[in-house]
């Protein structure tokens, strides 16, 4: 008897021991375990590729903005995808849309609840703050942590801290210049042509308009200065000695502790004044009032000027993209200057309707550390879209289909090949003024609308109906201005000022 209990008892031990191990070997081959995650998170951090069988195939919907949209988007998202199916098992949905049409675009998407991915954004376009504060993005540090540690690793911790509200990181920057630099960019040959004096240009609202009218005059093929609803206000904060927490409430950098309303302010009047001055003598585009995208003024060669607030080593490779392939001057009028606004100025967030958030991390980590990969967005593709001169430098071949002259919209800038206008040492420039560029009094502190939504619906709605009018020069202040000023008291701008003071007082005592 104790024999037939001692053999049924090992029969037990040994149905239990092999039911133990298939369980084992069959949580294994489960896509989504936690061990076989992090085997994979150390493939693709090591640079090597992902095995197929390890990760179930995806595809992520990627949205983001272009001066235009390029003929060869789908060439390139054949190529991108060459390399995210190998590596991480996913295919991309290239999203581009204009500039111009961006943020209406992103509205819908975002109010419809339409599936995707990752979406780009900004402090400027599809507000990065605002679209937090509703919901759209999802918090990443713990995604950052798990599948993209050298992103994380690679970026300076000041410029995470510009994007972290309430403690947590909802964008990822695509680390670039992080400085305001105040510039004015003339065509060489104009310049010349003209003999201009940029040495004597020290002031905008003083020494420009001299050189507007030259062109005025005697170029009647070109916009001396083109602008669009927008106008020129927002890149004259440095020289205005002021600046902004959200579009309308505002610091000097003299008395950082006080907001005010911007558009109130003898600041903003001083720009009225000249913008609308230079608008009655012709010197700007007269169809600046409804122009959204002023890109295509710029890209068919058709504007002699330009002013703008990011001037980076290395600006006029850029700028002569932007100005049709002209050869660009640039007279910086004030000192390297970084914030809050500065570092949040392009990012990728995920999208709270993401159904695969991790596969997102896992592909922004790529962008940003597979230089293949970043270079077929930003440049296209080799002996199609440019030509490889030198290891690292290429020459695009004109009208290739895809030049979109914006690959700070993608990545890290400094995975970018150079062009032959680029000196080979402007990507250390670029990371010295980085690092040693001015700090704002208030970097690090954003604005909570949650309290005042309401209110800042109704002052956009203000601001959407006079701000073009207005900023682009059409609209004589003298006559305007105090309507517009009323309309704001009436939308509450008074109770906005107040609560942005508020949280700017509380932010102070934990500073």
């Amino acid at each position: 008897m104790m024999k037939l209990l001692n053999t049924r008892f090992c029969l037990l031990v040994f149905t239990l021991l092999v039911l133990f191990v298939f369980s084992a070997c069959s949580n294994n081959d489960t896509p989504n375990n936690d061990a076989n995650t992090e085997n994979n998170v150390e493939d693709i951090n090591g640079d090597n590729t992902s095995n197929d069988e390890e990760l179930e195939h995806v595809e992520l919907v990627w949205h983001f903005p272009l001066p235009q949209i390029p003929q060869d988007i789908d060439k390139i998202e054949e190529a991108v995808n060459q390399i995210t199916e190998e590596k991480i098992n996913a295919t991309i949905k290239l999203k581009a849309q204009s500039f111009g049409d961006y943020p209406e675009k992103m509205n819908f998407v975002a109010a419809s609840g339409e599936k995707t991915d990752i979406i780009w954004t900004s402090n400027w376009s599809f507000n990065y703050v605002q679209n937090q504060a509703q919901g759209v993005f999802i918090s990443l540090d713990e995604l950052l942590e798990e599948y993209a540690s050298e992103v994380l690793d690679n970026i300076p911790d000041f410029v995470w801290d510009a994007t972290r509200i309430e403690g947590k990181i909802y964008g990822i920057p695509n680390y670039q210049t992080v400085t305001n630099r105040e510039g004015f960019r003339i065509v060489k040959s104009i310049a010349e042509k003209y003999d201009v004096d940029l040495d004597s240009v020290k002031d905008p609202f003083e020494d420009i308009e001299p050189i507007l009218q030259t062109i005025k005059e005697n170029e009647s093929d070109l916009f001396p200065l083109v602008t669009g609803g927008k106008g020129i206000f927002e890149s004259l904060y440095r020289s205005l000695e002021i600046e902004g927490i959200n579009e309308f409430g505002t610091i000097r950098l003299d008395e950082p502790t006080e907001v005010f309303n911007v558009y109130e302010s003898p600041e903003y009047k001083k720009y009225l004044d000249l913008i609308h001055n230079w608008y009655e003598k012709g010197l700007i585009n007269e169809d600046a009032p409804t122009k959204d995208d002023i890109n295509e003024y710029l890209s068919a060669g058709r504007v002699a000027t330009g002013y703008h607030h990011v001037s980076e080593p290395g600006a006029e490779a850029k700028a002569k993209n932007q100005y049709g392939g002209q050869d660009i001057l640039i007279k910086h009028l004030t000192d390297p200057y970084t914030s809050t606004a500065s570092g949040i100025t392009t990012l990728q967030a995920i999208s709270r309707t993401s159904e695969n958030p991790e596969r997102a991390m896992m592909f922004i980590n790529l962008v940003n550390t597979d230089k293949e990969l970043y270079n077929i967005l930003a440049h296209g593709i080799e002996d199609v879209h440019y030509k490889k001169i030198e290891e690292n430098v290429i020459e695009p071949i004109a009208d290739s289909g895809y030049a979109p002259n914006s690959h700070w919209v993608f990545g890290n800038i400094f995975n970018a090949y150079l062009t032959p206008d680029q000196d080979a040492e402007t990507v250390e420039a670029v990371r010295e003024e980085n690092e040693n560029a001015i700090p704002s009094p208030i970097i690090g502190f954003k604005f909570d609308p949650n309290p005042v939504t309401t209110q800042i619906a109704n002052i956009t709605t203000v601001i959407d109906q006079y701000q073009p009018g207005l900023n682009s020069g059409a609209l004589n202040p003298d006559e305007s201005l105090d309507e517009f000023l009323k309309a704001l008291d009436n939308a509450g701008m008074d109770t906005v000022i107040e609560e942005m003071q508020n949280q700017l007082d509380e932010w102070y005592k934990t500073k």
